[in-house]
C-alpha cells in the first residue's frame, strides 16, 4: 500500500499506529538528520539533564550525513546510513519522544523491542540510492553541531521522500516476516 505521509514538523500518534509494516510511503514535511556522533552527543546531554537545542517529541529523524551540495542544488548525495548503528542510542532518543528513525538495513530483534515498547517507527530507506533521494529534498538547513560537519543535525524539508515502514509500532518487522516467508517457500 502506497501511502501519503505528512510530517509538518511532527508525526502524530494516530497517524503513526495506523502504518503498519510493509506499507510503502512518500513522506512530505521536516525531517531532521543524524548520525551516530550527533545521536552521541543528543544522548550525553540528555543523559547530564540538559536540553537539546531542538525538540525530539513527535520527530523522524533521517540517518543521514548529506554530501555537499553542487551548484544549483540544495544538498548532495543524501543517502542512508546503515540505522542498526544508532542501536547504542534507540532507546534514550525514542525515550525522550522521538516517533522514528529513517535508515538502511535491519535491526536486531532488541533494536525491535525498542521501537515496540516506546511506539515508535523504523523506516526504510533505499541504500545507493542517495542521489536520487537528494531530489526529494528541498531545503537544507544545520540546526545544531554543525563541528560535524556532514553529521550535524540538519532540518530537510522533504517531498515525496520514498521510505518503507520496516517495523511498526507494535514491533512488527518486514525484514522478519520477508525471512519468514522466505524460510516457508524453500523446499
Amino acid at each position: 500500500m502506497l501511502r501519503q505521509l505528512i510530517i509538518d514538523p511532527v508525526l502524530s500518534p494516530a497517524d503513526a499506529r495506523e502504518l503498519r509494516a510493509g506499507d510503502r510511503v512518500l513522506i512530505t514535511g521536516e525531517l531532521l538528520t543524524a548520525r551516530d556522533a550527533a545521536c552521541q552527543r543528543m544522548v550525553e546531554t540528555l543523559s547530564a539533564g540538559g536540553r537539546l537545542p531542538f525538540d525530539l517529541a513527535g520527530r523522524i529523524i533521517y540517518a543521514v550525513g548529506p554530501t555537499p551540495a553542487k551548484p544549483g542544488r540544495v544538498v548532495g548525495s543524501a543517502g542512508p546510513t546503515t540505522a542498526a548503528r544508532l542501536l547504542p542510542f534507540l532507546d534514550r532518543l525514542l525515550g525522550a519522544g522521538l516517533r522514528g528513525i529513517i535508515g538502511k538495513g535491519d535491526f536486531p530483534p532488541e533494536g525491535v523491542e525498542i521501537f515496540r515498547r516506546h511506539g515508535a517507527l523504523y523506516l526504510a530507506a533505499i541504500g545507493g540510492a542517495g542521489a536520487t533521494i537528494a531530489k526529494t529534498i528541498t531545503a537544507v538547513e544545520v540546526v545544531a553541531y554543525g563541528d560535524l560537519g556532514p553529521e550535524a543535525v540538519h532540518r530537510f524539508r522533504v517531498r515525496g521522500f520514498p521510505a518503507v515502514v520496516a517495523i511498526d509500532v507494535e514491533g512488527n518487522n518486514l525484514h522478519e516476516m520477508a525471512r519468514a516467508r522466505w524460510r516457508r517457500l524453500q523446499p
